[in-house]
């Protein structure tokens, strides 16, 4: 068996460690390209120059990428929570009374145990304010009614 054969398994099993190591599911299918080159290699008996082997690996890649865009990127199991890692957007809609009074524009809420800065209408501390959507840290609100 040729050398340049162990070379492309080789490079297939560190991409697919590197995916395993950093997910991204773009590293697994340079590796299966890699693998197949390797196969490739060592079906035809390695007679093939290292510019070849770089153009069908390329070609591989390429192929085996767009399998992935084409038959399982849209694949992927919808979350039956998907504001689950999204604290903010867990928010909006909330009535919650204001902690400190909207002065110029700007006061704070108190939600669970974090301070959240609101904007808004001017209101007094005590009014009750619905969360109608968050831009960076601030809370835009609007008086609940």
């Amino acid at each position: 068996m040729p050398k340049i054969v162990y070379f492309w398994w080789a490079v297939a099993l560190l991409l697919i460690v590197g995916e395993i190591l950093a997910p991204g599911v773009f590293m697994l299918w340079l590796g299966i390209a890699a693998a197949a080159m390797g196969t490739i290699l060592l079906l035809s008996g390695a007679g093939m120059s290292y510019l070849w082997q770089a153009v069908v690996f390329g070609v591989l890649a390429f192929i085996s990428v767009g399998v992935y865009w084409k038959f399982l990127r849209g694949n992927e199991r919808v979350s039956d929570q998907p504001l689950l890692n999204k604290k903010g957007a867990q928010l909006v809609g909330r009535v919650v009374p204001l902690l400190e009074p909207i002065v110029n524009g700007r006061g704070k809420v108190q939600i669970g145990d974090a301070l959240w800065t609101v904007r808004g209408g001017d209101a007094p501390a005590g009014t009750r304010v619905v969360v109608e959507s968050i831009s960076g840290m601030n809370l835009d609100v609007r008086p609940a009614e």
